[in-house]
């Protein structure tokens, strides 16, 4: 399917949407493949109508049965990095949905987490974004703490050496620090990296998010991998954004295809996000790149895909 006829598809039919017309990566699961062993950074594609239920779901099935006891264990500090950049209600999905972030935390202190602290270096005024997302609420009714993105302080010089344009950079403080790091973006068209998905989300990671787009921008998004690795990917793909991304201007700019994707492996993530927004292969540069880089896996064919769809 072209580029254009997914989009002419997915604007035609709204939320009667199916994510069976993209070549069949994600069909709903037989319950053989539901039950097959997990190997080595298996990824989690989920339909359903509750992201609350859809991530318990596809966490159980990753973390092997365990759950998030899988990722976090009793007395670890947790920092979660949702994509809250900009000033937009829930509605929008300009931001990663709150209900999720919120879930995350408060799985992560079921787990026995120590603290856990949420942030993003948002693009908009923080305070009013991160209030008007909804994120704080969800963040702080489930026991964790929302941090500043915003102040340069928290901000430490850190070295890339294995980058290779981005060999430095200010990261923030909660990031180095954590014991676990889980990136939780949501799914968008960029107009300038194409797509934001977990990779592009670590821009907000940094103090200089500048660097990025004066020295390759798509370069630095995959060195920007190397600065710390996410522990786990959670990707907020139930309604995409299509078009005018990163903010979007109103709701006619969402599909809904009622997703969620979750994986250790940010490479294969990526591009399974890419095939949801109707990329081609190769038409996300960062993509091949971070792959070329030896960070994770972008041939679909060569990953274990567990589709769940809970009840």
């Amino acid at each position: 399917m072209q580029r254009r006829d997914f989009i002419k598809l997915g604007f035609a039919v709204g939320a009667g949407f199916s994510l069976d017309t993209l070549s069949g990566l994600f069909p709903i699961a037989s319950a053989e493949e539901s039950a097959v062993p997990a190997k080595k950074d298996p990824l989690v594609a989920v339909r359903g109508d509750d992201r609350v239920a859809m991530l318990s779901a596809a966490l159980m099935v990753l973390g092997s049965g365990g759950g998030m006891s899988a990722f976090v264990k009793p007395g670890q500090s947790v920092v979660i990095k949702p994509n809250c950049a900009w000033d937009k209600s829930p509605e929008f999905c300009a931001n990663t949905h709150p209900s999720l972030v919120g879930h995350m935390v408060k799985l992560c202190k079921q787990a026995g987490a120590s603290k856990v602290q949420v942030f993003d270096h948002a693009c908009d005024d923080w305070q009013r974004t991160y209030r008007n997302s909804g994120i704080q609420a969800a963040v702080e009714a489930a026991g964790g703490e929302m941090i500043s993105g915003a102040d340069a302080g928290l901000y430490r010089d850190h070295p890339n050496p294995a980058a290779r344009k981005l060999k430095q950079a200010k990261v923030h403080s909660a990031i180095l620090d954590a014991d676990v790091f889980i990136n939780m973006p949501v799914l968008k068209n960029h107009g300038g990296a194409r797509m934001t998905a977990c990779m592009k989300n670590m821009m907000g990671i940094v103090w200089d998010r500048g660097f990025f787009h004066s020295h390759d921008l798509h370069q630095c998004i995959a060195d920007s991998i190397l600065l710390r690795k996410p522990d786990l990917n959670v990707l907020d793909a139930f309604s995409p954004m299509l078009r005018n991304g990163p903010k979007g201007k109103d709701e006619n700019d969402l599909i809904q295809t009622h997703a969620l994707l979750v994986g250790k492996d940010i490479v294969a993530m990526d591009a399974a996000a890419a095939k949801l927004l109707g990329y081609e292969d190769g038409e996300v540069r960062h993509i091949d790149l971070a792959a070329s880089m030896g960070l994770g896996e972008k041939d679909l064919s060569k990953v274990l895909i567990r589709r769940i769809s809970p009840s």
